[in-house]
């Protein structure tokens, strides 16, 4: 248990720093060439950087590219491996992250939740019911024209929560930690520049959902560009001699399974999401990913492309179809179950804040998995955030604390292993 001005330590730290954190925007775009693709995440970035150095972290670095390093040396007499934690820069292009207005709603009363800058706008517990479990405490909003940026910047909250903490009482317990703040994971190139040797030899990411979430499984995805070549024509004189691009991409969507898109599936069920859509009669761009927890699935899904792009290409006479398929990450599982005890121990550091675990497998990705998988095993935390990518995204005030009272925990059981 940790003692109760600890506690109160961590909710202060958190909470100052994750309301400061959220007015940087640090929106990320996706295909702008430019690493990190954003300058605000480089603004955020230099800002950790000297935060971290006044906590005196050391062998910090910031790269051009947006990456933070930092390294806490290990307790006194603590040998076990080096603990590596991480949490993102950037948020969601989904919705603006500018000028973002953090509200906080005192004493939630259970009711429906209103947003200053759009009375259109409500959050209520009927679309999302967690809200009830934080009746009688604060909830963190923004103020209805932006999101809010919990994802991730909660989790980088938490973890510099967890580090003041373990500089102003350095009774407390913990192995050497490595600190990577990450760029443009929304837009998947998180770890395209990462040093791992930086990092230790496990970690863990704080990037998760609802209290007491612990992921270690994530989906297998693909990232898929479909190119329509059309050949255009005055309209009036079009008959048999317009192959109009926009408009056959358009009915190639509506060819895909309805019930298969993320509208219409949960839990452990798979799908196609189309997130971009452009073009003109001379040449249209399609942009989905492919998601799913077996990777015979995706495959399955990108079959199913590949015949319906030839179908088309024999229905249209004169279209041709370019696919363009990105390997974006895969199921971490596999192999975070060859090192269970770094997930029983994010387990246990859980139970030991007073939390329920809620284990459970991620409906997306994080940084974790493609570590995972470049030999760091490194499974995902929560932060308390909900509602991700929305202008109704949401977060408990509670959850700062909890999220940051688990990294220390975490840091005691590694430590207990010297």
């Amino acid at each position: 248990m940790i003692e109760k001005n600890i506690q109160n330590f961590l909710l202060q730290e958190a909470k100052t720093r994750f309301l400061r954190y959220v007015q940087i925007d640090t929106t990320s775009a996706d295909n702008s060439g430019n690493h990190p693709s954003t300058p605000g995440q480089l603004n955020l970035a230099k800002g950790l950087y000297n935060e971290l150095a006044e906590l005196g972290l050391e062998k910090l670095f910031l790269d051009e590219t947006g990456y933070v390093y930092a390294v806490l040396p290990a307790s006194l007499g603590v040998t076990c491996p080096a603990v590596t934690f991480c949490s993102h820069l950037d948020t969601s292009p989904s919705e603006s992250g500018a000028a973002v207005k953090p509200q906080i709603h005192e004493n939630y009363a259970g009711g429906v939740i209103t947003f200053p800058d759009d009375p259109q706008l409500t959050l209520s517990p009927q679309e999302s019911p967690e809200l009830k479990k934080y009746i009688g405490g604060n909830i963190i909003t923004a103020s209805g024209k932006t999101l809010l940026g919990a994802d991730d910047k909660a989790g980088i909250a938490e973890i510099m929560a967890a580090l003041a903490a373990l500089k102003q009482y350095p009774h407390l317990s913990h192995p050497e930690l490595r600190i990577v703040f990450t760029p443009d994971e929304e837009v998947g190139d998180g770890t395209s520049g990462i040093d791992l040797s930086r990092l230790g030899k496990v970690g863990y990411t704080v990037d998760g959902g609802d209290i007491g979430e612990l992921e270690d499984e994530c989906f297998n995805a693909l990232r898929v560009n479909l190119v329509f070549h059309g050949s255009t024509v005055h309209a009036g004189y079009a008959k048999n001699r317009l192959v109009n691009a926009c408009a056959i991409a358009a009915r190639f969507v509506a060819a895909l399974p309805e019930y298969e898109t993320p509208e219409h599936t949960e839990i452990r069920e798979g799908f196609y999401h189309l997130f971009g859509i452009k073009g003109d009669e001379n040449s249209a761009e399609l942009a989905m990913i492919l998601r799913d927890f077996e990777a015979e699935k995706n495959q399955s899904r990108l079959e199913y492309l590949k015949q319906t792009i030839h179908l088309f290409e024999l229905r249209y006479r004169g279209l041709k179809v370019d696919l363009t398929v990105i390997d974006q990450y895969q199921n971490m599982k596999a192999t975070l179950d060859l090192h269970p005890e770094v997930t029983q121990l994010a387990a246990e550091a859980i139970e030991a804040a007073g939390l329920t675990v809620n284990k459970k497998a991620i409906r997306g990705g994080t940084d974790g998995a493609r570590l995972t998988f470049m030999g760091l095993p490194t499974p995902n935390l929560f932060t308390g955030g909900l509602l991700y990518h929305s202008r109704k995204e949401w977060i408990p005030e509670i959850a700062l604390q909890k999220a940051a009272e688990t990294i220390l925990h975490l840091c005691r059981l590694w430590a207990e292993k010297t």
